[in-house]
């Protein structure tokens, strides 16, 4: 078995791997990022539309923090939404734009500052509706140009490397549990790699792809997640799982239309054209996602109407399409001219709330194990996340786990040995995988989706249960690829997800049980 060894291992290359990698970078320490694309533009990173909370004109991290408690209805970590609304602002001017030069819309030298659902006052910077895409391809470029980092596409992580899974010596089961780095699938080479690390750290992103509406990435499988669990780290809040009020409703897929629509004035309508959601909360169409989301659901039910309708055609062409270049040309894409027509929408799976359990500086439980970016739970977005702070999120833990890695402690430089690896030589079902992702994503979209209930979870529960087994059994049988590997991490947290609803004890924020 080939093995490689770096000083820093980070699986993912969205914001928050990224970032880490930067400031890990400048202290002479060899940094390899592995992606699964074959592409370096990957992830949810480059899809967000709206932009990143930086600081209102008279804002204040207080009046930050309120906003954010508030949305997380009562269950964010205080202590990690004081370390987000202190050093937030502090490090979006010192990394993307004093370091990073981002590209940010201005006028009249000033950053342009646009109000989201939930937020007190207009706070979020932006570009155009690609600020996602600008932020990465910054960061992308200043990374390439750093010699002690490597960048490998097309690797997908298989399994974290961890004392007791993985060492010869079967006395390192009684040392605390610690991740050495991951067993790697090169899809260019179909080899199976080890990476050696003295730290690790899990950027994997999201779970959007394990239901069947969602606005995430086709990578978002769940991976990190998955490694993590089956290592042992522990993960908490994955039960809350935010939907995106307005995903574009078409027979081609779901894409995203930006909740900065409704920031700059779009209203959510029926088929008639009537605004409903001041039925729902007084904040109307700018009241907290999760809320938002359900609202658009229930009046769909109500009217037995496949969709709602977001319209902003009250504002000028020439203005909505130099503000939302991108939408624009999705939707003319798709036959919508959304500046003479409303937008027909849907929720969708968007955010995981929840993830692996980390510290302020992106610790694990395990040993040299970090994890940043949508794969952890900081305890920020509590049962629901404000607009916007993912990014944010990103940049704050990514850089701080980042700068704790290049520590020498911990015992880093201890590698057991370990058996040569062995896996299946009978070739994936394609067929099949494609029938098992099926079955994850209906089983998470109609039973723990929106409006949930115990006697669904259960049933979904008895559902993922057995297909987790049968899973597992086929990728210990198969010779392994991207398409084996993903789906067995997709079933491994669909599993996980239903298990952390079944035991929440109360229906808050994003996790909503019927009585």
């Amino acid at each position: 078995m080939i093995q490689n060894k770096t000083d820093i291992l980070i699986i993912g290359l969205g914001l928050a791997g990224m970032t880490a990698a930067i400031t890990a970078a400048k202290s002479g320490k060899k940094v390899t990022i592995i992606t699964k694309t074959k592409k370096l533009v990957s992830g949810n990173t480059p899809r967000a539309q709206g932009g990143i909370v930086y600081k209102g004109l008279n804002d204040s991290p207080e009046q930050f923090k309120k906003d954010i408690m508030q949305a997380g209805a009562g269950h964010c970590w205080e202590d990690a939404v004081d370390h987000l609304c202190n050093q937030g602002p502090r490090l979006v001017k010192e990394i993307l734009i004093e370091a990073l030069k981002t590209n940010f819309d201005k006028k009249e030298n000033q950053y342009q500052r646009v109000s989201e659902g939930a937020h007190s006052q207009p706070r979020v910077i932006y570009k155009s509706d690609e600020t996602g895409k600008s932020i990465h391809g910054a960061a992308l470029s200043y990374l390439q140009s750093l010699d002690n980092v490597k960048i490998l596409t097309n690797h997908i992580a298989i399994d974290l490397l961890t004392f007791s899974h993985h060492s010869i010596s079967s006395t390192d089961i009684y040392k605390k549990p610690t991740c050495f780095g991951a067993m790697v699938l090169d899809n260019k080479k179909s080899l199976v790699i080890s990476i050696l690390a003295s730290k690790t750290i899990l950027a994997a992103g999201g779970i959007g792809q394990l239901f069947l509406h969602t606005t995430n990435a086709k990578e978002a499988t769940g991976d990190g997640i998955a490694m993590a669990w089956r290592a042992g780290a522990r993960c908490f809040n994955l039960h809350y799982i935010q939907f995106h009020p307005t995903a574009l409703y078409h027979p081609s897929g779901r894409f995203l239309i930006s909740e900065a629509l409704r920031g700059e004035g779009a209203r959510l309508v029926n088929a008639k054209g009537n605004e409903f959601m001041e039925d729902y909360h007084k904040l109307g169409a700018l009241a907290p996602r999760d809320i938002v989301s359900r609202s658009i659901h229930m009046q769909m039910l109500k009217e037995e109407s496949d969709c709602m309708f977001l319209d902003i055609t009250h504002k000028q062409k020439d203005w909505l399409i130099k503000r939302f270049p991108t939408i624009n040309k999705y939707c003319l894409s798709k036959g919508i001219d959304f500046s003479q027509e409303p937008i027909p929408i849907v929720p969708a799976a968007h955010y995981n709330c929840g993830g692996v359990g980390v510290n302020l500086v992106g610790k694990t439980s395990l040993i040299r194990l970090y994890a940043v970016g949508e794969v952890a739970c900081s305890g920020d977005h509590g049962a629901h996340r404000l607009a916007s702070t993912s990014l944010l999120e990103c940049l704050v833990w990514g850089h701080y786990a980042g700068k704790d890695a290049i520590e020498d402690k911990d015992d880093d430089n201890y590698f057991p040995r370990m058996n040569e690896w062995e896996q299946g030589c009978r070739k994936a079902d394609t067929a099949q995988i494609a029938q098992e992702w099926l079955t994850i994503k209906n089983t998470m979209w109609n039973l723990a989706g929106l409006i949930r209930s115990q006697e669904k979870l259960h049933t979904a529960m008895n559902i993922l249960r057995n297909l987790q087994s049968d899973v597992e059994q086929s990728y210990q049988k198969s010779n392994l690829d991207n398409s084996i590997i993903s789906l067995r991490n997709g079933a491994q947290t669909a599993l996980a997800i239903i298990s952390s609803s079944v035991e929440a004890r109360e229906s808050k924020g994003t996790h909503y049980v019927e009585d």
